[in-house]
């Protein structure tokens, strides 16, 4: 069937009252999407499926009438039998179908299609009713057992101001595996935690948030003080939970903690002991602040943005390397605004060598991946998905991919002689390059054949003078203090490095389907960072003088399950340059580092592989940090970094690397062994020096033991010891 002979059935077919009759825009496409026709998997794939291609989850209306009508013929509906249709007979099973029966013959869905059908199969109106708003309820629920499942509502809200319960035509998906929904929108436990259902009908979406708590009948909130607004927001959600918080850490624990968290070592045998024997009330305010105005805090700090600004020798060249290094920790040393130090980043251009900030596009070497990393560093975007086709689980569509991406389109490069040392690897490039406009490119959609204006994600199209100035024009709207999402980005950035978990997590996975733990909380801290007027240390002492971030790490009945409220601190396994680094320090003796002085701290090297080293036999810090998941930095993504434990690293810490420097002379261990001490003395000391803390009685009991009972040296004996101190959990983790 042509679409003239179509578009003649259409005219001649009798039409009802336009009241009466069935809109393809609303009721058709949600058929559709309840139906699962238009997932990725089936009909909405890239591809389509059997030769029918529908839009990704129904975006575009339009499209699908046109598939349905028109393409392959007009063969997949029948306006004279319209129980006929193709799209009928093999949903419903009639006939064979790849993707199996959809609905039946009975169902609401197949009963709409066919009523859409005998009313003339009318394409979408948009002039007539839409969709507006989508109302859920409950807004959030707690389900407490021995309760295991709830029912949500789903009304629609239409332009003409009429509603809908649309219950069972939504659309359901959770975010984790703690529950699973029915398709009439009923959620079961699974297990006991939190999830977030995500409801979807035609364009709309909302979340809903679910925790699911244990019975817990004689539950009393325990009473404790919040020390500021941060443990307001974080004891409000627990109270809904019916959870209580941990207690406080000890001194021990929190100066330790600190330490590792702000300048990515622990504390001294001395500093501890001084910390804990000071009776001043405020003394964790006070040494907050002393750690934020170490260098130290600025070279720890450093370390972080490198790793995601892909800060590495193959494509920025050592020299590269060492100034957007340099450049990145004055920065953070000089307390620079956050919204200036971006804003200076991607607007950066010249000399790679000596305007530093110009490495972030050296390293980004074409519209798509800037436009992606800008995205997901300073915007919490994940767009890949969008590059090929709409994205599946986000608002953003092909058209805003590209768009996007023009405005890092006119981005190029001045390339001077490649002295790189592997011919063969077009990646490596050895010496400077100059970062410069060049107005004349643009980037196409490949889909529409045509050129994409350059617009912001989520904002507006560039008027001409703001696209004359693409890069100028994107560091003002990027980092305004009205760009809430940027805000709310670099907040969470901060509270992951500090909590072990974000807000939103994944830290770069801002999405209606994975939503913050805690929103209030979040906007918060976008709030006092703006207000701060973006100092990053105003937020992590904020974040750190908070009652949250000072709870113990160990649980209580009520919070043994909780990895996503903040009712302890969670341990975390501590990076591989920290772990390195707490090695030297005990030991006395620093790693060595091809291509770096004797002495360099694992925190401080700027990039990842040294070109210095390249033919040489690999040392053994450059070893350990391979293998506790220092990251290469070809991502422009926190996940690159690994805290995994492997095999391999358990035969590196019983092996070599550690059990040689164990083993120098005139190391701490040697020195200690050899002194004056009592057995006692030397114990406490190697204690305080590795665990920031005293042994306790079993602890002493046991140490003394095996110097009593050596059967070779005193020294052998604080090896060992030394040894097993460096191999304990607590050694290695930050509780």
């Amino acid at each position: 069937m042509n679409r003239l002979l179509l578009t003649l059935i259409i005219l001649i077919s009798p039409l009802p009252a336009r009241g009466g009759e069935s809109e393809f825009a609303v009721d058709v496409m949600s058929v559709l999407s309840k139906s699962g026709c238009n997932a990725g998997t089936c009909h909405g794939n890239l591809s389509g499926k059997g030769g029918f291609k529908l839009s990704l989850r129904g975006q575009d209306p339009t499209f699908d009438f046109e598939s349905i009508t028109l393409a392959s013929r007009g063969r997949r509906i029948n306006l004279a039998l319209p129980e006929q249709s193709l799209i009928l007979q093999k949903a419903s099973g009639a006939i064979a179908h790849r993707g199996g029966i959809r609905f039946d013959p009975h169902s609401d869905e197949y009963l709409v299609l066919l009523k859409w059908l005998r009313d003339g199969a009318h394409e979408p109106s948009y002039g007539s009713v839409s969709l507006t708003r989508l109302e859920v309820t409950p807004e959030r629920a707690v389900v407490m057992a021995p309760k295991r499942d709830m029912q949500v509502h789903v009304t629609a809200h239409f332009s003409d101001g009429s509603s809908r319960d649309v219950t069972s035509r939504a659309c359901y998906e959770l975010s984790n595996l703690n529950a699973s929904v029915d398709e009439g929108g009923r959620v079961t436990r699974d297990k006991f935690g939190e999830t977030t259902l995500i409801v979807r009908y035609l364009h709309e979406q909302a979340p809903l948030p679910i925790a699911f708590t244990e019975e817990r009948a004689d539950f009393r909130w325990d009473e404790v003080a919040s020390f500021n607004a941060v443990d307001t927001l974080v004891f409000d959600k627990l109270k809904r939970l019916r959870i209580n918080p941990s207690p406080l850490c000890d001194d021990a624990t929190f100066i330790r903690r600190a330490y590792l968290d702000l300048v990515g070592h622990a504390p001294t045998a001395e500093e501890a002991k001084r910390f804990i024997a000071d009776e001043q009330p405020e003394k964790r305010s006070l040494l907050i602040d002393e750690l934020l105005s170490r260098g130290a805090f600025a070279d720890f700090w450093a370390l972080k943005w490198a790793d995601v600004l892909r800060a590495e020798e193959k494509v920025l060249d050592t020299k590269g390397v060492v100034a957007f290094h340099g450049w990145l920790r004055e920065n953070i040393a000089s307390a620079k605004p956050l919204d200036t130090f971006v804003r200076e980043l991607v607007t950066g251009t010249g000399s790679t060598f000596e305007k530093p900030a110009a490495n972030y596009y050296r390293a980004n070497r074409d519209p798509s991946t800037r436009g992606e990393t800008t995205a997901r560093l300073f915007l919490g975007t994940r767009l890949q998905c969008a590059k090929c086709h709409n994205h599946p689980f986000d608002r953003w569509t092909q058209q805003d991919y590209y768009q996007w991406s023009s405005v890092f389109s006119q981005i190029d490069y001045k390339v001077g002689e490649n002295k790189r040392s592997d011919k063969l690897d077009k990646n490596e490039f050895a010496g400077d390059q100059v970062v410069l406009i060049a107005k004349k490119k643009e980037v196409t959609n490949p889909t529409t054949g045509k050129i994409a204006a350059a617009k912001f994600l989520g904002g507006e199209t560039l008027s001409r003078d703001a696209a004359n100035d693409r890069l100028g024009s994107l560091g003002k709207w990027l980092t305004s203090p009205k760009n809430e999402q940027f805000a709310k980005t670099q907040a969470n950035f901060m509270w992951y490095h500090v909590m072990g978990r974000g807000l939103v997590d994944p830290i770069d996975d801002f999405r209606l389907t994975n939503p913050p733990s805690n929103p209030p909380l979040l906007d918060l801290l976008a709030a006092e960072l703006v207000e701060s007027g973006f100092d990053i240390r105003a937020v992590l002492r904020k974040i750190m003088n908070s009652r949250t971030y000072q709870l113990a790490s160990d649980t209580n009945p009520t919070n043994l399950h909780d990895e996503t409220s903040y009712s302890r601190a969670y341990v975390k396994r501590l990076p591989a340059e920290v772990l390195l680094d707490m090695q030297s320090d005990f030991l006395d003796v620093p790693a060595s580092f091809e291509g770096y002085e004797s002495g360099r701290r694992a925190v401080q090297i700027p990039g990842v592989n040294s070109k210095k080293r390249r033919g040489m036999p690999v040392k053994s810090g450059d070893r350990f940090l391979k293998t506790f998941g220092k990251p290469e930095r070809i991502l422009a993504c926190e996940c690159e970094r690994s805290n995994e434990t492997t095999l391999k690293q358990a035969f590196m810490l019983i092996g070599e690397g550690l059990s040689e420097r164990l083993a120098t002379p005139g190391n701490r261990v040697h020195r200690l062994a050899a002194s004056e001490k009592t057995d006692l003395e030397v114990v406490e000391a190697l204690y305080w020096a590795a665990l920031s803390r005293p042994p306790n009685r079993a602890e002493k009991s046991a140490a003394l033991k095996l110097f009593t009972h050596s059967k070779t040296s005193r020294a052998t004996a604080a090896e060992d010891l030394s040894w097993a101190l460096m191999n304990a959990k607590e050694y290695l983790f930050r509780r």
